[in-house]
């Protein structure tokens, strides 16, 4: 990994300079609500988050990252990024042409425990580090991992049909609105059987799937923070947490509570010198 401390928002370091196919960033970082303007760079990105929630937008949709998951970022992809809260993770840059089986598209994925401890020790190694020897093959092994890793459903698509972007802008200003479908539609100048076929056209979802989605990636952004369930429960506008409790676990497949412990670990990385998360990464 790099030695030089990276500090100021302005500072900028183009990674697709350094001639290896991965290049690994440790950060300590707790700075609070940070972002990124949209950039992009030719290898690909894995962004793993410690603590904290991370998110990813690129003209298609909105992505998540809880703790203990990571975002992964085709190479050459306009993206922008943001931290929600204090935040800590790890950052890896990889050629596209790295390995076979890599995600060819954004996605969220779980992080095993081999992967965290493999990306953990990658950060360690010297930048240029020796090909062919102990240290490729500890990056052939991460990547091997990574290829294998499985996709987290923590992604908000978002349509490219004008109307239907000013709609998630809405719905993102205001997710208590109980607006019906058939009032948003009028609201946005569309019938609702026109909405509904577009919807599922461009993301592949209902109109009630893709609201239940949106209050999932939102619910986890306040509850990463501290905030109780209750407390969300009546911030998303449901009557009590019982209701948001079924939408949730219907959504991700375990209650909020569970679904938060199990990305909870007893024992925190060490920290690593380097501050990737006030880079910002050149075009």
């Amino acid at each position: 990994m790099s030695n030089i401390a990276i500090t100021d928002l302005n500072v900028t370091r183009d990674v697709d300079d350094v001639p290896r196919p991965v290049v690994a960033l440790g950060a300590t970082s707790v700075t609070k609500d940070w972002e990124h303007a949209s950039h992009q760079h030719h290898k690909a990105q894995l962004l793993y988050s410690v603590r904290g929630i991370l998110n990813c937008e690129i003209e298609d949709g909105v992505w998540i990252v809880p703790p203990q998951c990571a975002i992964w970022i085709p190479g050459n992809l306009p993206h922008s990024a943001r931290g929600s809260g204090e935040t800590e993770c790890y950052c890896l840059f990889v050629e596209p042409n790295a390995a076979p089986d890599l995600p060819k598209t954004c996605c969220t994925i779980s992080v095993s425990p081999l992967l965290r401890e493999l990306l953990l020790k990658a950060a360690e190694i010297p930048e240029l580090y020796a090909l062919g020897g102990r240290e490729d093959r500890l990056i052939a092994t991460l990547l091997d991992e990574l290829a294998a890793a499985p996709v987290e459903d923590l992604h908000l698509p978002m349509p490219r049909d004008p109307r239907l972007r000013r709609l998630a802008k809405m719905m993102l200003a205001d997710p208590t609105d109980k607006t019906s479908k058939g009032d948003w539609a009028t609201r946005i100048g569309m019938s609702e059987r026109s909405m509904s076929r577009i919807l599922l056209h461009e993301i592949g979802m209902s109109f009630g799937r893709w609201r239940r989605q949106l209050h999932v990636i939102l619910a986890l952004q306040r509850l990463t923070k501290g905030e109780s369930v209750q407390t969300v429960a009546l911030e998303l506008g449901y009557e009590n947490a019982s209701g948001f409790v079924t939408m949730f676990r219907k959504a991700v497949g375990k209650p909020p509570a569970r679904y938060l412990s199990d990305r909870t670990i007893s024992t925190e990385p060490a920290s690593v010198p380097g501050i990737i998360l006030t880079e910002q990464i050149s075009p």
